[in-house]
C-alpha cells in the first residue's frame, strides 16, 4: 500500500509540473507584453516604469482606435449573421433529409479546408465581378463566409447530444415545427450557439490574409493597421492596447 501511495504521489507531482509548464509556455508571452506596456522606452530593454504608452494610446492614436472600432464592428456583425445562418443550417442538415444534403454539407466545410489565400483571392474576384466597391461591407461578407462552417460544426456537435424523445414529446403536446424550433431546439442548443458566436468573433478579430484582399480605402482593421506600422517600427502603444 505504501508503494502504491508513493507512486500515486509521484504521478501527481509530475502531472502538476507538466500543467504549470504548459501554463507558463502559453501565458509567459502575455506577461511579457503586460510588463513592457509600462516600459518607458521603445526597446526590449526595460528602462523604467511609465504610463507613457497608455497616454499615447488614449490621446495620440486616432488611426489605431479607428482600426480597432472597425475590427469590433466587423467581428460582431459577421459573428451575429454567421451564427444565425450556421445555427439554422446545422439544424436543417442534422434533422432533415433532403436532396443534395451531402453535397451541401461538403460545400459548407470548404472554407475550413481551403487555404486562406485562395479564399481571399476568390472573394476578391467575386466582388470585382459584381462591381462591388471594397470596404467594410466586403470584409463583413468575407468574414461571414469563413465563419459559417465553424458555427455549423459546433452546433452540429451540440445537436449530436440531443435527446430526440424531447422533440417527440413536444409534438405530442401539440407544438408546431416553429414552436419546437424556438422553444425546444434552440434553447437546448444555446451553449453550442454561444460557443460558435465567440469562436466567430475570435476568428474575425484575428484574420489578416482574407481581410487584406477584400479591404478598401478607410476600412483598415487592427491586424492590417499593425502590419502597416511594421514599416516604421511598432509603437509600444500596441502593447497597451493589447492589455
Amino acid at each position: 500500500m505504501k508503494d502504491v501511495s508513493v507512486r500515486s504521489h509521484i504521478k501527481h507531482r509530475i502531472s502538476g509540473a507538466f500543467f504549470w509548464f504548459t501554463m507558463l509556455f502559453f501565458y509567459a508571452p502575455l506577461l511579457v507584453l503586460i510588463v513592457f506596456s509600462f516600459n518607458e522606452g521603445r526597446s526590449m530593454n526595460f528602462t523604467g516604469f511609465s504610463f507613457k504608452w497608455y497616454k499615447v494610446l488614449f490621446f495620440d492614436s486616432a488611426k489605431l482606435w479607428g482600426s480597432f472600432y472597425n475590427t469590433i464592428l466587423i467581428a460582431v456583425t459577421s459573428a451575429l449573421v454567421s451564427t444565425m445562418i450556421g445555427t439554422l443550417g446545422a439544424i436543417g442538415i442534422y434533422w432533415y433529409n433532403f436532396k443534395m444534403k451531402r453535397y451541401l454539407e461538403v460545400v459548407s466545410y470548404l472554407p475550413i479546408i481551403l487555404p486562406e489565400i485562395i479564399i481571399g483571392v476568390s472573394m476578391l474576384m467575386f466582388f470585382a465581378g459584381m462591381n462591388m466597391p471594397l470596404g467594410l461591407s466586403t470584409i463583413i461578407i468575407a468574414h461571414i463566409t469563413f465563419n459559417i462552417p465553424y458555427v455549423l460544426l459546433i452546433v452540429i456537435a451540440r445537436l449530436s447530444e440531443f435527446d430526440y424523445s424531447i422533440i417527440e414529446a413536444a409534438h405530442d403536446l401539440g407544438a408546431t415545427e416553429m414552436d419546437t424550433l424556438l422553444k425546444v431546439i434552440i434553447p437546448m442548443c444555446m451553449p453550442g450557439i454561444i460557443s460558435g458566436f465567440l469562436v466567430a468573433i475570435t476568428l474575425s478579430v484575428d484574420d489578416f490574409v482574407i481581410t487584406f484582399f477584400v479591404t478598401g480605402p478607410g476600412a483598415s482593421t487592427l491586424p492590417l493597421h499593425i502590419y502597416s506600422m511594421l514599416r516604421f517600427g511598432l509603437s509600444p502603444a500596441i502593447n497597451a492596447l493589447s492589455v
